[in-house]
């Protein structure tokens, strides 16, 4: 699934494509990926004539501005947007398509048909879910190692399992939290409310640190993730545990490996991360 990283390079690079284009008309194929409205005919009329005029992110959503609505689309795991020549040809697993006056076409593509859609009147997005459950944002500079501790000091869960959790901080994944985890030495199973003060101050930094290199890298293509540009992220070749299993740890030497927390593969280096 697209992780922050992910989604922050599609929202850069899919605004470089579709800012001040118009949309003209809209097809739906798979309505149920429409969440609100809940007709697609509605969805469709709402958006007919709309201009796109900036993208934003909030965790791993994206939020389309148009003129009077905001567009909240999860990619989930497979979903992408591209920009076509309304000739081209178009892919069985495409489920909805912009047509703009320009003459081309945003495509949303979904294998799996998991993404979401959900529009509101610009300005209450945030006030509705799916965005008003999320945690704090972990790249904005109010996401401090005290708010860390706070979101996590609650719960008796696994530090794994809360950091996955949207609602306790917004964007993080699979991949960046076996990341973070390894940099600060915290083992994925320790219960989040016990780590200590110097452990929320490394995870803390670990965090930020590996968020904003993978950001910079254009994110992880670990199966098929693109940009809105169709080029793949970088991130993968700077993974130091994730998808490691068996391998030597850099930093001991130690073999790497994988078990299974809160239903995750989760990656480990058993000298370095002591429960």
């Amino acid at each position: 699934m697209p992780e922050l990283p992910e989604v922050e390079t599609v929202k850069r690079t899919l605004g470089e494509l579709i800012t001040d284009e118009t949309i003209e008309k809209v097809t739906v194929t798979w309505p149920k990926m429409v969440k609100v409205p809940d007709d697609v005919q509605q969805f469709s009329s709402f958006l007919e004539g709309q201009t796109f005029r900036s993208i934003n992110r909030r965790g791993k959503f994206l939020i389309i501005y148009l003129d009077d609505y905001a567009l909240v689309s999860h990619l989930r795991m497979e979903g992408r947007y591209g920009i076509f020549n309304a000739d081209e040809e178009v892919s069985p697993h495409t489920h909805v398509r912009f047509l703009l006056k320009s003459g081309k076409e945003l495509r949303y593509t979904d294998v799996r048909k998991f993404g979401t859609m959900h529009l509101f009147p610009a300005g209450t997005e945030k006030d509705n879910r799916p965005l008003s459950a999320l945690g704090p944002e972990p790249l904005e500079a109010s996401f401090t190692a005290e708010v860390l501790h706070k979101r996590l000091s609650k719960t008796t869960r696994a530090v794994k399992t809360a950091l996955l959790d949207q609602a306790v901080i917004a964007g993080l994944g699979n991949i960046y939290v076996d990341e973070a985890l390894f940099e600060a030495g915290v083992h994925p199973e320790k219960q989040a409310g016990l780590l200590t003060s110097a452990e929320i101050e490394r995870l803390h930094r670990s965090i930020k640190r590996t968020l904003s290199e993978a950001v910079e890298a254009g994110g992880s293509s670990i199966k098929s993730y693109v940009n809105g540009q169709g080029e793949m992220g970088m991130f993968q070749q700077k993974l130091v545990i994730y998808g490691r299993k068996g391998e030597p740890c850099r930093t001991c030497g130690e073999s790497i490996i994988r078990t299974v927390v809160g239903g995750r593969g989760t990656h480990t280096c058993p000298r370095c991360q002591v429960k």
